[in-house]
Formats: structure tokens, sequence, C-alpha cells
């Protein structure tokens, strides 16, 4: 369902005539349509990847457009930088909320507790665990963090 949204968000983009909009979102699109493909030739029969799937893209490529601003800061070249927070933006309508870190540290310490977590020979089996209850909304370099720091380790 994802998908369509997407794709029902560029076509009112178009006829809005959004241009950053519609170069942003027919790069998701295209993005999403490389992870089909990559899935075809996989050994996946099936007729596209699923939300899920479309999420994890999503993510990917806010990350990549945050450390381009990272570099692009650095380079002096502000506009760019401008260029793509203004992409995350776009990106980011179509992903759940972000849990604050305060929340993930909350649901790390109840998953603990719930799965009897002690060491991080334990940390695996956390992390699953987290990505199957919580895989759109929670930045799991964070949550590695915090996770480790809770289990005992650096």
């Amino acid at each position: 369902m994802l998908r369509e949204e997407i794709s029902q968000a560029l076509k009112s983009s178009m006829k809005a005539k959004k241009p950053k909009c519609v170069s942003t979102l027919r790069l998701i699109l295209a993005a999403i349509k490389d992870r089909d493909i990559a899935a075809r030739t996989g050994g996946s029969d099936s007729a596209g990847i699923s939300d899920v799937e479309i999420m994890k893209v999503l993510q990917t490529m806010v990350k990549q457009r945050q450390e381009s601003i990272k570099m692009y800061d650095q380079g002096g070249r502000p506009e760019l930088a401008q260029q793509e927070a203004d992409e995350i933006v776009i990106i980011q309508e179509f992903l759940p909320q972000q849990l604050s870190e305060d929340e993930i540290a909350a649901i790390i310490n109840s998953t603990v507790d719930e799965l009897g977590g002690e060491s991080l020979k334990d940390m695996g089996r956390m992390m699953a665990h987290l990505r199957e209850h919580h895989g759109g909304s929670m930045d799991f370099g964070k949550a590695s963090t915090v996770l480790k720091q809770r289990l005992g380790g650096a």
C-alpha cells in the first residue's frame, strides 16, 4: 500500500507543479524498483517488495542524504545541503514518526527485562525482537548503542 501512496503523491505533485517533490518521488520509486529487481534475481517470485522493505529503502535514502548534508556543509556548499534536507522532508512523509532517544531507551529497558537479557551475548536476540516490533519507527544505530550500554558493553 505504501507503493500506491507514493505513486499517488507523485501524480498530485505533478498536477500541482512541484518540481522538487516530483524529482524526489521519482528517486524513491526508482530505488523501490531497483530493490524489486534485486529481489526477483535473488529468487523471489513475488510481484514486488513488501511495505517493510519499502520502509527500509526510505530509511536508507534518509541516511544517505544526512551523510551528504554533512559532506556539503564541510565543503562549504550550503545550497546543496539545503536541497538534501528538502528531500529528507519529502521522504519522511512516508515513514512513521521516529521514536525519541528517551522512548528508545524505555523500549530497550522493557525488552531486556521481558526477554531476560543479561550480557552482550543476548544482543542479537534483543535487536531481532526490536526490529520485529519497531521496524519503521526506531533508529537502530541509536538503539544498538543504548542496548550495548544496558547489557554491560562499551
